[in-house]
């Protein structure tokens, strides 16, 4: 990928605009590209749009995706009007090896019709392929309208391919209000806070069985990338985003002393047996625990904390209360001190490697203003929150959302896109999440550094 493409990517300070957007705005008014109308509304389709892609009753786009049970269903339930609209069946397949697969399958030419690509660093890996499709007209028209600072993700030495989806916060550290009540502790506003309560816990409770914190990091072939999410938020917090930026564009060296320090804090609490793995053992457990499973021991006080973004909402059992006063919460991952507020956040974007009518109309109905009301009533328990600024807000229906716009829309917010996820695939999607699961598992931080700075393409 080259260096003028990695810094096209490398700033999210306009996700904190498009966020305020989704918050205060309704829906547009507009009728052009997608039927924006009738979707701001909450009315039905308006299959008009998807006319001008011909018939296309009986035909079948197959979706690829990261995004597996129990997040899959509602994604699946807002694919429903388009289906009945224009007779299109979509075929969904979610898989824990997504980033791993989706390189095998485009190069032996077995490429869904489109994948929801978390990375736009491997998205650039992919278009060097020549498998990626160019976003058609009406995506782009769609785009530039309801997602227009979204628009350089999907966008490739200066040829738009792929608009944005969903939009998650990352900061977020979950926990059980009522322990905490209980226990007398206080959400902490800075890291040394955090750092303090996680002693204060640990010493609180010196046996084995509760510990401040719990962590997994096994996703199949993405085992590591929690940690990666980890490092970035300290980064932020330690670095600045400026340092941060140029860390993600490699204008300074992975194993920069800037980058030892942010992974020198994280090992503070991941590294530390005092601090972890409430409910499921030492340090090293961490590595074999599904991240899926890893925040449930809050729920029966086996551990205090979890970090992990809004989309962990989806992983906690069905029955599970989300809120202030609910069995479980999120507060925001504090910063350094208070003055400042660095936001780590991602999404997808939605890649065609087909350029088929209805994988034409499929792609135009999720860069609409209706697939994003849609998915908001589908949405269920959170983590709905999307790029698309002409949003029904009302429609955001779960507390989890309400706070994550909250925390995009704050005036101090820093917001930062993934750095693994805009890195080059090679690293982020691959020795980034290798380097960190050995570094769990005992790994030296110079040791990880200095192999994951190797790993970088020329």
């Amino acid at each position: 990928m080259a260096l003028n493409s990695r810094r096209r990517f490398a700033t999210l300070t306009a996700v904190v605009a498009v966020a305020a957007l989704t918050v205060t705005a309704c829906g547009s008014g507009d009728d052009e590209g997608g039927g924006d109308d009738a979707g701001s509304t909450g009315g039905a389709i308006d299959c008009a749009p998807y006319e001008a892609f011909g018939e296309l009753d009986g035909k079948t786009v197959t979706v690829y995706t990261s995004i597996t049970a129990p997040e899959d269903e509602p994604h699946i339930a807002s694919y429903k009007p388009f289906e009945d609209c224009t007779g299109v069946e979509i075929k969904y397949e979610g898989s824990k090896e997504f980033e791993a697969q989706l390189p095998v399958r485009v190069k032996g030419g077995n490429a869904p019709d489109i994948a929801y690509v978390p990375q736009p660093g491997l998205l650039a890996t992919l278009v060097a392929t020549g498998a990626v499709k160019p976003a058609p007209p009406e995506v782009a028209a769609n785009v530039e309208k309801n997602m227009p600072d979204w628009q350089q993700y999907g966008t490739v030495d200066g040829t738009f391919y792929a608009a944005a989806l969903g939009a998650n916060v990352k900061s977020f550290v979950w926990y059980s209000p009522s322990a905490f009540s209980e226990a007398g502790y206080e959400v902490p506003t800075t890291w040394a806070d955090l750092l303090a309560l996680s002693e204060k816990i640990a010493a609180d409770n010196p046996g084995d069985e509760v510990k401040p914190w719990c962590a997994g990091i096994e996703s199949g072939e993405a085992t590591g990338w929690p940690t990666t999410d980890w490092v970035e938020d300290l980064m932020l917090r330690t670095a600045g985003p400026e340092t941060y930026d140029k860390w993600v564009s490699h204008e300074i060296p992975f194993n920069d002393p800037a980058v030892a320090t942010a992974l020198a804090e994280v090992g503070k609490i991941l590294k530390n047996d005092k601090f972890v793995n409430g409910g499921f053992g030492n340090v090293k457990t961490i590595a074999s625990t599904a991240f899926q499973e890893a925040g449930q021991p809050i729920l029966d006080g086996g551990c205090y904390m979890h970090r992990q973004a809004s989309f962990q909402a989806a992983n906690w059992p069905e029955g599970t209360e989300i809120g202030e006063d609910g069995d479980v919460w999120a507060f925001y991952l504090p910063a350094v001190d208070e003055s400042t507020k660095p936001v780590l956040t991602g999404g997808e974007l939605t890649t065609a490697f087909a350029d088929r009518p209805e994988v034409k109309a499929f792609q135009t109905y999720l860069s609409s203003v209706e697939w994003a009301n849609e998915r908001a009533k589908t949405c269920g328990v959170g983590g709905c929150v999307t790029a698309n600024k002409n949003a029904d807000p009302e429609l955001l229906g779960s507390a989890l959302d309400k706070l994550s716009a909250e925390i995009l829309t704050d005036p101090a917010a820093q917001a930062r896109f993934d750095g693994s996820d805009l890195m080059p695939g090679a690293v982020g999607a691959n020795s980034f999440w290798k380097g960190m699961t050995d570094w769990i598992t005992g790994k030296d931080d110079k040791a990880t550094l200095d192999f994951i700075e190797q790993s970088w393409p020329e």
